[in-house]
């Protein structure tokens, strides 16, 4: 039986495949979600073999009602049980609030909190029989960065700033069991050919805006999220760290 069990949500490209290979170890076995994009899932769990590791690929759309809780329970019969639960699934919405529908702001909110709140449900207590079991959230500098001169984000930003809301609250009811944290990812590079919220021109004033002057790299929010997941952080719980190159300061 594999001594690390995990399964990591939007794994099929970005910060979720990176979080996928950067916990891929012989010992270790992940499920792997993707939405839709089936072939970059495959790709993410080559890699997580590659590092000797065990994948499966699970497909869903985390945004129904039913999805969540399905998800974690072919998860678990997969993989014999759970250990870590990765909540990164999710989209960026610039949408100005003017013209935001209730369905445009809703479909925020069933995606990335509605989500891991029926994730974080279900998977209660299958962490709760694991192995020094984590639950990690990828929220977003969207839900703290407010500026005249930089991109707001209304829907994710709402969405977001619940889900580290609801990491604080998870953590208190969850201890001394299971300890649940956030990262909190600032501007990251995309893989190439994915869809970005801002155009480059956009980008450039961005990377402008940055105290580190460049922009984040999956593999950088990945060890942050490996960092809070492994056995040895067990004294870390209800925090939100922050990977952003210093622009929420």
């Amino acid at each position: 039986m594999p001594q690390r069990r995990i399964l990591v949500t939007g794994a099929s490209s970005g910060i979720g495949a990176a979080t996928a290979r950067a916990m891929a170890a012989p010992g270790t076995a992940i499920a792997l979600h993707a939405r839709n994009n089936r072939e970059g899932a495959e790709r993410t769990a080559e890699a997580v073999r590659a590092r000797g590791g065990e994948a499966v690929v699970l497909l869903a759309d985390l945004s129904h009602p039913e999805a969540p809780e399905r998800l974690v329970r072919e998860a678990g019969a997969a993989l014999g049980g759970l250990d870590v639960l990765v909540s990164n699934a999710g989209f960026a919405d610039r949408t100005p609030v003017a013209e935001l529908t209730d369905a445009d702001f809703a479909r925020s909110q069933d995606a990335i909190l509605w989500a891991l709140f029926r994730l974080a449900r279900a998977a209660g207590p299958l962490l709760a029989a694991g192995e020094s079991p984590r639950l990690v959230a990828v929220s977003s500098f969207v839900a703290h960065n407010f500026r005249t001169d930089s991109a707001v984000f209304p829907a994710s930003a709402a969405a977001k700033a619940g889900v580290e809301a609801l990491v604080k609250a998870l953590a208190l009811e969850w201890a001394p069991r299971v300890t649940v944290n956030a990262v909190v990812p600032g501007y990251t590079r995309k893989d190439t050919g994915a869809h970005a919220a801002l155009d480059a021109k956009a980008w450039e004033a961005v990377v402008a805006r940055i105290p580190m002057r460049r922009l984040g790299e999956p593999e950088e929010v990945a060890r942050a999220i490996a960092f809070l997941a492994a056995p040895e952080t067990g004294y870390i719980t209800g925090q939100c760290l922050h990977v952003d190159g210093g622009v929420v300061v």
